[in-house]
């Protein structure tokens, strides 16, 4: 039997579950179980949770639907449970180092306490120094182990469930479980008081809970508010059954009711039933109240005595008047020009036009990536919709003669986004831009996630100097409404990366549609468009940007690489984004292809990709093509960029780390020989995993035209797609 079980529900948090699991596998005392609770065997989390069990024989995952809610997976977690002690952690949140081996040496001094209390750290989600909610009051408890009696205000109404360590034996002997519904830390904590009988503490942090930016769930406005009530009555009538005296039932009732007159303080969570929920409130303070109860003093008081008459008209007039007005005024930059100013607020006033999108790609640049896609297949499917492209000034020959678009800060900028609909784009919008009330905001992204990005960037000095402000980016996220993936580890990545309240749509990159639906003709002449010589192998060559560089650095002689891969070989540079002037850096066997519109022509028309880090070659690797990484700085980019995956164990194909490497993998074949290609099929399985040529037929559906997601079609398994073919057979003998 192990020492402790640690249950750790994942709902909502796959994209974190790795750093709480690494939390508890990561501590010096080892004599432990841990159980990862995932929704069911194809939730993300259950990818992650399998992923641990394989490589640890301490980690034993099970199920539990969404619709049991939190308490019904840490039921489902204690039901597998072998543990002498249980400890329950969430998904999002870490157990400190060396905290088992404290809780175990507290365990061994009060042997056989029911349960041991210990403090937590409430970590903000951004700004702010965390706090300690519990050592306040665990600083008043007896040295060992005590009885409840001896710190009545010990309830455990006030501690979440992962704030304490709880015996199996003495869980089962009472059946304690916790309840149903929503509250149910209140519920638990309150239950096992009343039933406890020997309790004690530990006056060390343990857990480190990191507040949701979005909040607590609870705080949320809906009907699930009134179940609080039915929480305080299932603790209160065990109380009563178990006829604890008056001293012990006196800040039970107090702390369960202080947190009842909290919801009742703010009517906008029950928008259709507060004064219902105040009365059956009232009931519940007249039938529950200890005798002799004298409430406290001060607006508190006022309000327990406002309840216990049922006045419930008074106690919103106490409400409004004690509620102060205003709030913090916003601070987004808005139009520069009083007179755009004025227009803008005036058409933010007018009707959203619901037959009107407006798309962007990489901040204006053009009409291109996931939004281009997604604006090709609307027009065919949705041609009720206007739709109008925005670019840069100076930018507009990039747009198709066909396509409606507008400058970016005009006046006509301005009014269409005000008015639109629907608003799409690979970046983000403005910071002025308000997010109207029926409005729906599409963030595409712009490719898969290999280094870190977001608020995961912010631990990264140089990556964050150059980043602005997160606070402000956070802002930004809060517009959104859905966000688009391409496979299950992006969406995992951008959960931890962009937190906020969006839908994640996994229905694969639009713009990676033509690498299943472009053909022979199509690569042909592409190839013609660029200038590759027939019967060459073009090489894609695509570094990505190193944020401890000013300027572009090829990274590697691309001439001398032509020369020593192969007579044959052309090289299609393409430049991170950040550096297209424009201009042009080829000659002779180079193609500088950094400025032309579309990458995925330029994908269609290479015989193989080289590239270090860049996230072109999840979107590559659709067309089943060869794909070489020179990693030749890697160890240097991981520590100053940080990355989200370890491309060194999961490269989807061969790795040089020198230029003499590189050019050899080439003379040699061997960049497209067997293991390059178990490789790219490895590498596929997992991060090709939706882009099967209907992506933004998906989108378009669901999105624009509000079809359901049961009538979309389906993905088609990696298996039975046929990528566009391409212009050479590159194996050499």
């Amino acid at each position: 039997m192990p020492r402790f079980s640690i249950i750790v529900p994942s709902h909502g948090v796959a994209g974190r579950l790795s750093q709480a699991l690494d939390s508890v596998l990561g501590q010096s005392f080892g004599d432990l179980q841990l159980i990862p609770v995932c929704d069911g065997p194809d939730a993300p989390a259950a990818e992650v949770a399998a992923g641990y069990a394989a490589r640890d024989s301490r980690v034993t995952p099970v199920h539990s639907p969404p619709s049991a809610g939190p308490g019904g997976a840490r039921n489902a977690g204690m039901r597998a449970a072998t543990g002498a002690y249980l400890v329950f952690l969430d998904g999002d949140d870490l157990l400190l180092p060396g905290a088992l081996t404290a809780l175990d040496a507290r365990l061994t001094e009060t042997a056989g306490v029911d349960v041991l209390y210990a403090e937590h750290e409430r970590a903000p989600w951004w700004e702010g120094e965390p706090t300690n909610p519990a050592a306040p009051l665990l600083a008043r408890a007896p040295q060992g182990a005590f009885a409840p009696a001896d710190l009545p205000e010990l309830t455990g109404v006030r501690l979440p469930a992962w704030s304490a360590v709880y015996r199996r034996d003495f869980l089962t002997a009472h059946g304690l479980v916790f309840p149903e519904s929503h509250f149910t830390d209140l519920g638990w904590g309150g239950l096992v008081t009343v039933a406890a009988e020997r309790i004690a503490v530990l006056r060390r942090t343990v857990v480190r809970h990191r507040l949701r930016r979005q909040g607590s769930r609870l705080h949320l406005p809906g009907p699930h508010q009134s179940t609080l009530l039915d929480q305080v009555e299932r603790v209160l009538t065990a109380a009563a059954e178990r006829a604890l005296p008056d001293e012990r039932t006196g800040p039970l009732f107090e702390q369960l009711f202080a947190v009842v007159l909290k919801t009742a303080s703010r009517p906008e969570r029950l928008p259709a039933g507060h004064r219902a929920f105040f009365r059956r409130a009232t009931r519940l303070y007249r039938r529950h109240r200890p005798s002799g109860y004298r409430a406290p003093g001060g607006s508190l008081g006022v309000q327990h005595r406002l309840l216990a008459a049922g006045a419930y008209t008074a106690f919103r007039a106490l409400r409004g008047a004690n509620r102060a007005a205003g709030g913090a005024a916003g601070r987004l930059p808005r139009p520069h020009l009083l007179r755009t100013r004025l227009r803008y607020a005036r058409d933010l006033r007018r009707p959203i036009d619901p037959h009107l999108a407006v798309y962007c790609a990489y901040w204006g640049r053009g009409y291109a990536c996931n939004p281009a896609a997604i604006h090709a297949k609307a027009r065919e499917l949705a041609p009720h919709i206007r739709s109008v492209f925005l670019v840069e000034p100076g930018r507009e020959h990039t747009v198709p003669e066909d396509v409606e678009y507008a400058v970016i800060g005009s006046r006509r900028y301005w009014e269409v986004l005000a008015r639109a609909k629907y608003l799409i784009n690979n970046a983000n919008f403005a910071e002025g831009v308000v997010k109207r009330p029926g409005s729906v905001h599409l963030q595409t992204q712009h490719g898969t996630p290999l280094k870190t990005m977001g608020v995961d960037q912010s631990v990264y000095p140089v990556v964050a100097a150059r980043s602005g402000s997160f606070t402000k980016l956070l802002g930004r996220v809060d517009r959104w409404d859905f966000n688009l993936s391409s496979n299950r580890h992006s969406t995992q990545v951008w959960e931890r990366a962009f937190p906020g309240s969006y839908e994640h749509l996994e229905y694969g990159y639009p713009r990676n549609d033509v690498y299943c639906t472009a053909t022979a003709e199509d690569v042909a002449r592409v190839r013609r468009e660029l200038g590759v010589p027939e019967g060459r192998t073009a090489v894609l060559y695509a570094p990505t940007h190193r944020d401890h560089r000013t300027g572009f650095e090829p990274g590697l002689d691309l001439e001398a690489f032509c020369e020593a891969a192969g007579e044959d070989v052309v090289v299609l540079l393409r430049a991170h984004y950040f550096y297209d002037r424009g201009g042009s850096r080829g000659s002779g066997r180079i193609i500088d292809v950094t400025a032309h519109r579309c990458a995925e022509d330029v994908c269609l028309a290479a015989d193989a990709l080289v590239t270090d880090y860049s996230s072109i070659m999840f979107d590559y690797a659709n067309l089943d093509r060869p794909i070489v990484v020179y990693a030749d700085d890697w160890e240097v980019y991981r520590e100053i960029r940080g990355v989200c995956l370890d491309l060194m164990a999961e490269p989807p194909g061969v790795v040089a780390r020198t230029p003499a490497e590189l050019a050899a993998v080439f003379r040699d074949g061997s960049y497209a020989g067997p293991r390059a290609r178990a490789l790219r099929a490895a590498f596929r399985e997992r991060f090709c995993e939706f882009d099967d040529g209907r992506a933004a037929e998906r989108v378009v559906r669901r999105v624009l035209l509000g079809e359901p997601p049961q009538a979309l079609p389906p993905v088609i398994p990696l298996a039975d797609r046929t990528p566009a073919p391409a212009a050479a057979t590159l194996v050499r003998s």
